[in-house]
């Protein structure tokens, strides 16, 4: 199957940010006001062919964006090369682990679906199983509507502590991984936008 012909979780623009209202760039907290009002919304997502949606600014695909912290208090970076899907990010590095979200049948809540996507991709991504995924926290929002990459996508922000033995890139031809002290990453101009935005909110 084609990826453009996945059928994936996205949200109406106008449902999402209550007709422009809670609109924003960069990262949202889940505790602020505008974050659980967002949240709330995210009950009301559809099911579409991504096709369809990687030109249709009305709706807001969700994609699960994990940032793991190792027991030295490292954080992964990894770096998107050219056998990755996604070829407007290419050559860019990244804090977020994750992917497009995916119905989840018999799931009981949006944090089922939310927490069952999260896992997978953090699994198929960097072999981290779902056993030692359990301390997944979600932590916010990230979005950024000033490219045609971003208008399109809502980054579910997750955080997860992990051992750094129990991470592997799975994909050696997508993906290239090291861990860095977050306090010395100073430069952002090789960072994807999402994560250059939230490596700044977290500082």
């Amino acid at each position: 199957m084609s990826k453009f012909d996945e059928m994936i979780t996205v949200v109406p623009r106008s449902t999402l940010f209550n007709e422009e209202k809670n609109k924003f760039n960069g990262f949202l907290d889940k505790n602020s006001v505008k974050g659980q009002e967002i949240f709330d919304t995210l009950t009301k997502y559809e099911v579409k062919r991504r096709g369809d949606m990687e030109e249709d600014p009305t709706y807001k695909q969700l994609i699960s964006y994990c940032i793991l912290e190792n027991e030295r208090d490292e954080i992964l970076v990894y770096e998107r090369l050219s056998g990755g899907g996604e070829a407007r990010l290419h050559g860019q590095s990244s804090i977020g682990v994750g992917g497009h979200m995916n119905d989840v049948k018999g799931a009981d809540s949006i944090n089922e679906v939310l927490r069952v996507n999260a896992q997978r991709e953090l699994e198929e991504e960097v072999g981290l199983s779902a056993q030692k995924s359990q301390n997944l926290a979600y932590i916010g929002f990230i979005n950024d509507d000033t490219n045609e990459v971003g208008e399109v996508h809502m980054g579910v922000v997750f955080k997860i502590n992990v051992n750094s033995s129990d991470v592997e890139a799975k994909e050696t031809d997508t993906l290239r991984i090291k861990w860095m002290d977050q306090a010395k990453i100073d430069n952002y101009d090789d960072f994807e936008t999402w994560s250059a935005l939230i490596l700044q909110a977290l500082k």
